[in-house]
């Protein structure tokens, strides 16, 4: 009965440590200090711009209109992927990873 008890204990505990991944699918990528000039039309904002801005970080617009701001990871994910695209505008991506409050623990960002 003990030997039960301290397992589902164990199990409790563990949970929290086992995060699931999620995924936005066609989220504007801008970066922070640009968002409030383009949170009304991100589709406007330039790939250049947003390389040149790098230095704030960089973040999504979910569904909902929150900002969910990335981690170092992401940023440089973000600066890969941005530089890597043919895009010159309407920086659409699919990013993958762990929210945590306000900050995704991002995976990967893959511009469409």
């Amino acid at each position: 009965m003990k030997a039960r008890i301290l397992m589902t204990l164990a199990g409790l505990v563990a949970l929290p440590l086992v995060a699931a991944a999620e995924t936005w699918k066609d989220v504007p990528v801008v970066d922070t200090q640009c968002l409030s000039k383009v949170k009304a039309d991100p589709d406007k904002h330039t790939t250049q711009c947003a390389l040149q801005c790098a230095k704030g970080g960089y973040g999504l617009i979910a569904a909902d209109g929150v900002y969910l701001k990335f981690d170092a990871a992401g940023n440089e994910k973000a600066v890969a992927a941005l530089k890597a695209t043919q895009k010159k505008d309407h920086l659409r991506a699919v990013v993958v990873g762990e929210r945590d409050g306000e900050t995704i623990k991002v995976s990967s960002v893959s511009i469409d």
